[in-house]
């Protein structure tokens, strides 16, 4: 079970192409303007330690077996809870992790087809056991998203064919419906505008405090 922090626990989640990194960088640009403490982390890459990490898996030149991959991910994760979430989270701040878990369970674990079971004991490791308090899914149709890359710049996991991104699409909304509690989903296809209005009203609801316009 998650252990209870003074601060709060905000995950984005998302396939590739749903713009989620972008709304977050504006999102903090509000959350400045309203004076709410926060931390913006990634997975993989939020330390120093993680961004060796996620040039590794994100080079379009590394070749990485399943397992590799997945070990990798949590080997980060482990990195960035403990020298980053963790401890900001004790200090009172609201933390957004841009992917976290849910990630691993959608690109490995349906992406992969890495057993379920073990993908959820290695996130329980790698992760102390926390779970984000709001879960943020922008969703988009696979085609539609990968449309938005940059053709020339594609990495490792943007090139895998587009029946891997559609299983990881289907992971994320099987995982959404499954804990509506915790799951919110954008739909990632409307105007940045408009996913960003959205994305403010959700962060506001789960701090419990009013949007302010």
């Amino acid at each position: 079970m998650s252990m209870n922090y003074p601060g709060t626990f905000i995950t984005l989640e998302g396939p590739e192409g749903a713009g989620k990194t972008t709304q977050l960088k504006l999102l903090s640009k509000y959350l400045q303007d309203e004076n709410i403490d926060h931390v913006i982390t990634r997975d993989p890459g939020g330390t120093s330690l993680g961004k060796p990490i996620r040039r590794i898996l994100l080079s379009a030149e590394s070749v990485i077996g399943p397992v590799t991959e997945l070990l990798l991910y949590e080997a980060d994760r482990a990195q960035n809870v403990s020298e980053i979430i963790i401890p900001a989270l004790e200090a009172g701040k609201v933390v957004f992790c841009d992917r976290f878990t849910d990630s691993t369970i959608a690109y490995q674990g349906y992406g992969r087809s890495i057993d379920l079971k073990l993908i959820d004991m290695l996130n329980s490791v790698a992760s102390q056991g926390l779970v984000p308090k709001r879960t943020i899914l922008f969703d988009i149709e696979s085609s539609a998203g990968l449309a938005r890359l940059h053709p020339s710049g594609h990495d490792r996991l943007e090139r895998e064919a587009i029946e891997f991104h559609q299983k990881v699409r289907h992971g994320y909304l099987e995982l959404a419906q499954a804990n509506p509690e915790r799951w919110r989903i954008i739909d990632a296809a409307m105007p940045m505008s408009k996913v960003q209005e959205d994305l403010k009203n959700l962060v506001m609801e789960a701090l419990g405090r009013p949007l302010t316009v």
